[in-house]
């Protein structure tokens, strides 16, 4: 983690997505403490230059100079992509996770992500929403994930094709589509990781 300074150092943009944004200091650090007049910290309130989003950022006190203490926290954070996803999938949420900011790439990325999952699954025939409809009937995924995926713009055949009757995603479109895309990975293999790792070491215990 970075430290407070006049320039937040994050590897992405929470908001946007954008890949070493610059994120700069919009007011002079700030103290809070709560009600018992402890946990003291500093704060730092940081802008992206690129989509305007605010990024706040704090450290515990230690004295009275904030700068260069080493950050705490980071809110909002920037969602982690688990190593129990398979690396191919991984990767390509990887780059949607940093091209939010330019929707219709960031929305096929997320799209080949899904596929690459179900092509580990062993679904490959028909199209992807096909194939999600088919792992919800044999109950690889929920009924709810199948209806969830029909509402966001997950089928990139638009983009590809650039159809003159389509709109043009923005960036809330690729933020719902990453968000489907990350939890459709960790439905099918972070969550069964955690399960098999937690009976486990309830076993041996």
């Amino acid at each position: 983690m970075s430290t407070l300074s006049n320039q937040l150092i994050l590897d992405s943009c929470p908001h946007c997505g954008r890949a070493n944004p610059t994120l700069v200091l919009e007011q002079q650090f700030f103290q809070t403490k709560n009600h018992g007049g402890i946990n003291e910290r500093w704060w730092g309130v940081y802008c992206c230059k690129t989509c305007g989003g605010i990024v706040t950022a704090w450290a515990p006190k230690r004295d009275n100079n904030p700068s260069r203490l080493p950050i705490q926290e980071v809110c909002p954070s920037t969602p982690t992509i688990s190593d129990e996803i398979p690396e191919k999938a991984r990767e390509l949420l990887r780059q949607a996770q940093n091209s939010l900011h330019a929707p219709a790439g960031a929305i096929m990325l997320c799209a080949s992500a899904v596929d690459a999952m179900l092509k580990e699954k062993e679904y490959t025939d028909g199209t992807l929403n096909d194939r999600i409809n088919k792992a919800a009937q044999d109950h690889l995924i929920t009924d709810a994930m199948a209806e969830w995926a029909h509402y966001i713009r997950l089928d990139a055949n638009e983009q590809r094709h650039a159809d003159v009757s389509a709109t043009l995603p923005n960036v809330k479109d690729a933020k719902l589509t990453f968000d489907f895309a990350i939890a459709f990975a960790e439905y099918l293999f972070v969550l069964p990781s955690r399960v098999t790792s937690g009976i486990t070491d309830a076993t041996a215990t």
